[in-house]
């Protein structure tokens, strides 16, 4: 039985992950991860590295998202209604208790939004509100409403990405000691594993893991072979190469996108030629296949097929090398300095197969004359590239970047990525600013096709990026623990799902 099959034929069954105890034992289980995490501060948690150890095992939100169905649904918060086009308002659980024993009520939540929002935090959750302005306050103790400067008809869906923590956790600093309401605690953590033990507090339903360490190591091989020899129960990314065993190793359908941002604002990149010749460069059929496996999908934007905003009329970059080097050629008789050392920014352990594919675009941009350079940088220093401000005096950079929409909604994608305030954007085009502000503001089809209307913008016209793949994951699991993988697996490891063989 394939990959591909197996991935389909499990859906409706559970898959076998782990190690069993005997009755009435602690029951542990261990982690392996591509690399270790940055910090453990729960505003930065929509990064995989950080969201996999503690969304939704330590931290918690108002609302979920079913991956299945796309519907939001309760969880800290019972339920919500909007008040007008700029208000909101949710109703809190009572009697749940963070783990350092302060009340959760409409006063913490406050306080969490707040601090998301606080500039001195460099937070990338806060990313997914654009620039707007959001202002929470208290009605009685279990009632919270949030009033935003512009409408936010999707507020609900945004608040499923907000971790509530303890008003006793520093407000104005980055922490590694995230305290919040979720079914696990942070028992240790150093640069070797991080120790989640059972909160025995919790306010919702006791899960069967008992302990959970998570340990990182950068290869694939070896992260595989840790499940297959029992030093590890499971991994939740390995490479399309090594998910050899169809007893073990799972595809799962991936909410993941993959890109190499340009530094449109620095010189060559800032000509469109050169950009153009950036995408056509590369054998995208070639290295998809070898690299990511026959189910990787070609992206032409930055969410998947099926987000509201998809713009299925996009027809993505197709391998021109004779093109590409007739538009360097001609970016050079005009003055455009392509000569210029450009770094590529990339991660270490990012995703499977990460660096071997910017070793690929590297062989072939320097292909066409290009003066290409890699730096390879652990998660804390790659980071440094891709919030705003970008570092000075840094080479015009090609910076490599794995995006997580498992939403439903581009509103969590565009205004980060491409509005000139963007936390994460190179772009600066009012017209482009002004028609993703339209679709924030906007609901229904009126919303999706304004969002598609910028993505081809963005694609056609400015071309602000190399689009790469949407992703399809890969994870190996050992023989003893119930669990099945679904659209955030990439994202975020709940603990809780996690059931253990009879």
């Amino acid at each position: 039985m394939t990959i591909r099959t197996k991935l389909f034929s499990s859906v409706a069954g559970t898959l076998v992950v782990g190690l069993m105890s005997g009755v009435g034992m602690a029951q542990e289980v261990t982690v392996v991860l591509p690399e270790q995490p940055a910090n453990l501060e729960p505003c930065r948690s929509i990064r995989a590295d950080i969201g996999r150890v503690i969304n939704m095992n330590i931290t918690e939100t108002l609302t979920d998202i079913n991956v299945e169905t796309g519907e939001v649904e309760p969880h800290l918060a019972t339920e919500w209604e909007q008040v007008d086009d700029l208000t909101w308002r949710f109703a809190l659980r009572e009697d749940v208790t963070f783990q350092d024993g302060a009340p959760l009520n409409a006063e913490a939540v406050v306080n969490s939004i707040n601090r998301l929002m606080n500039p001195a935090l460099t937070c990338d959750s806060r990313s997914k509100f654009g620039d707007v302005t959001l202002t929470p306050s208290a009605v009685d103790e279990y009632t919270v409403e949030i009033v935003s400067d512009i409408a936010i008809p999707i507020m609900p869906t945004l608040m499923g990405t907000v971790q509530i923590v303890s008003p006793n956790m520093p407000f104005d600093a980055e922490v590694n000691e995230p305290v919040g309401t979720g079914p696990y605690v942070l028992a240790e953590a150093d640069n070797e594993h991080i120790l989640l033990t059972r909160n025995e507090d919790y306010w919702g339903e006791a899960p069967a893991v008992t302990e959970a360490t998570f340990v990182w190591r950068s290869e694939s091989a070896i992260r595989a072979a840790m499940v297959q020899t029992g030093e590890a129960d499971l991994t939740p990314a390995i490479a399309v190469q090594d998910a050899t065993n169809p007893e073990t190793d799972f595809a799962y359908l991936n909410s993941e996108t993959t890109r190499m941002r340009l530094d449109m604002q620095m010189p060559p990149l800032d000509d469109v030629r050169v950009r153009e010749a950036l995408n056509i460069a590369i054998d995208w059929e070639g290295m998809g296949e070898a690299l990511f496996g026959p189910d990787v999908l070609r992206a032409n934007q930055m969410v998947p097929p099926g987000n509201c905003g998809f713009n299925d009329a996009i027809q993505p970059w197709q391998f021109d090398p004779e093109r590409a080097r007739q538009l360097i050629e001609e970016a050079r008789a005009d003055g455009v300095p392509v000569d210029t050392e450009l770094t590529i920014i990339a991660r270490n352990g990012f995703f499977p197969n990460a660096a071997e594919s910017v070793e690929a675009m590297q062989a072939m941009w320097a292909d066409l004359g290009l003066n290409i350079t890699v730096q390879q940088l652990e998660a804390a220093d790659w980071v440094r590239y891709l919030d705003k401000p970008f570092p000075e005096g840094r080479n015009p950079t090609i910076f490599q970047q794995q995006h997580d929409n498992s939403t439903g909604d581009a509103g969590f994608t565009v205004p980060v990525m491409y509005t000139s305030e963007g936390q994460y954007s190179t772009v600066e085009n009012e017209e482009l600013d002004a028609l993703i502000l339209d679709a924030m503001t906007s609901s229904g089809q009126e919303r999706c096709d304004l969002f598609a209307q910028a993505f081809a913008m963005v694609h056609d016209e400015i071309i602000a990026d190399v689009p790469m793949y949407h992703m399809i994951g890969y994870v190996r699991v050992g023989e003893r623990i119930e669990y099945q993988p679904d659209l955030k697996t990439n994202s975020e490891v709940r603990l809780s799902e996690i059931s253990f063989a009879q």
